[in-house]
């Protein structure tokens, strides 16, 4: 099969997220409107996303063999990069799992509820994760270490779980987005040609306004979110909270998240048996019920990247890609387009570095014909996409932070205050023409 038989279906490429889309996003907000308790939950994630799939399988070249078509799904799904996010999503649930068997989550709830003011809570997780995720340049390992800590803290200090899962996301994506060794960074500036750290100011002037917006709205919220009823503080055990410490200190200092979170399960048992809190037992029964917490998740990043490999392979990606160049008439729609197209293929696809990579070639382009700076498109793509990643209903992240919160996809949404900021920010920068370079005012 060549490229052009490839293309031929266009925008009708798109009809396997649709589907999803319909059932998933659709049932749950028609069942939210009616009141149901845990709307999302009416139709489950599998079927719909299963749906999806079985539409691009039969209804796309129907002369060629369903095994043959099938082999374009495995081999999305099956992709390292998604057998990688499978790999870390389990390691973290065997993480918490392992802590919590060994008594350091409690340990972790007990400390945090006396020694951290109730109405700080929020913005302070906010701007930890913001910190860790700068530092260690990515926005899912963020989320894998310091969800489980976040939720414990909120529950010992009975701060409303779904603006902490909200905390923990927003603040992962800012310093992903921020930080110059993260692969949306990486893979922004070298498809634009610019350099990281003009990149860096770049966004550093346009998203910090509006973290500390959302640093301010969480502290407001942090009053008014059930902060007040404190929670009884017990006994907490200091040394069984030294893997989640070390965890922290070795993803700060660079080391790769597989490897920290294998070593903070290895640190916790060491520690159980020490402090005589846990059996190696009942240590490997925490991992395995960490873990089991964690399948669906894993299974289900298979199951839409192979759902969107087969979008991409029937020309759905290139066709949203030629709408995007024909809505552009000016430098400001340049920009805006530039930022839009990113933003909504993430969303889509729920991959922001996909989205930056898809994307970057057309950006480019677009911008060597408006004389936009190399640093404004790497901007653009990589704050575009972020965006995306952290609303939709099925971004990675998203489901973490829900899975470790117990909450659903609204509870989290409706507390999402810095994708709002953000938004305006950008929308206020390209409007006015804020931060251009003498070049492009020129």
């Amino acid at each position: 099969m060549n490229g052009e038989e490839n293309k031929k279906y266009g925008a009708k490429a798109l009809i396997p997220i649709g589907v999803f889309l319909v059932l998933y996003v659709g049932c749950g907000v028609f069942f939210t409107l009616q009141g149901v308790e845990k709307p999302f939950n009416v139709m489950p994630r599998y079927v719909a996303v299963m749906a999806g799939i079985l539409v691009g399988l039969i209804f796309f070249e129907r002369d060629k063999k369903l095994a043959d078509k099938a082999e374009i799904y495995y081999h999305s799904a099956g992709a390292p990069g998604v057998m990688t996010l499978s790999l870390i999503v389990l390691l973290a649930g065997g993480f918490a799992g392992s802590c919590a068997a060994i008594g350091g989550k409690d340990s972790m709830v007990n400390l945090g509820a006396s020694l951290i003011p109730p109405q700080l809570l929020i913005p302070g997780i906010f701007a930890m994760c913001a910190i860790v995720s700068t530092c260690i340049g990515t926005s899912m390992g963020t989320v894998s270490v310091m969800a489980p800590v976040a939720v414990a803290l909120a529950q010992g200090t009975g701060v409303n779980l779904g603006v902490a899962a909200a905390a923990v996301l927003t603040g992962a994506t800012f310093g992903d987005n921020l930080s110059m060794i993260s692969d949306t960074t990486i893979c922004a500036t070298k498809g634009v040609g610019a350099e990281m750290k003009d990149k860096f100011r770049m966004n550093f002037l346009i998203a910090i306004p509006a973290a500390v917006l959302a640093c301010v709205v969480y502290g407001i919220v942090g009053l008014n979110s059930g902060a007040s009823q404190m929670a009884e503080i017990g006994e907490y055990n200091l040394v069984t909270i030294i893997p989640y410490i070390a965890v922290l200190v070795m993803a700060v200092a660079g080391l790769d998240v597989i490897l920290v979170l294998t070593i903070g399960m290895g640190l916790s048992c060491v520690i159980g048996l020490f402090a005589g809190t846990a059996t190696v037992f009942e240590w490997a029964q925490g991992i395995g019920s960490g873990m089991e917490g964690m399948f669906w998740l894993a299974v289900f990043a298979m199951m839409i990247s192979g759902m969107i490999g087969l979008v991409r392979h029937y020309g759905g990606i290139d066709w949203l890609v030629g709408v995007a160049k024909k809505g552009i008439k000016s430098r400001k729609s340049c920009e805006y387009i530039i930022g839009l197209f990113p933003t909504v293929l993430s969303g889509i696809i729920a991959n922001n570095v996909l989205a930056i990579i898809i994307n970057a070639p057309i950006a480019n382009e677009l911008g060597g014909r408006y004389k936009i700076a190399p640093k404004r498109l790497a901007s653009l793509l990589d704050i575009g996409a972020c965006l995306g990643a952290m609303i939709v209903p099925h971004g990675t992240c998203m489901l973490m932070v829900q899975e470790a919160a117990g909450c659903d996809y609204l509870d989290v949404l409706k507390y999402e205050f810095y994708p709002l900021f953000l938004l305006i920010a950008v929308v206020v920068t390209i409007q006015f023409g804020l931060l251009r370079t003498k070049e492009e005012k020129g």
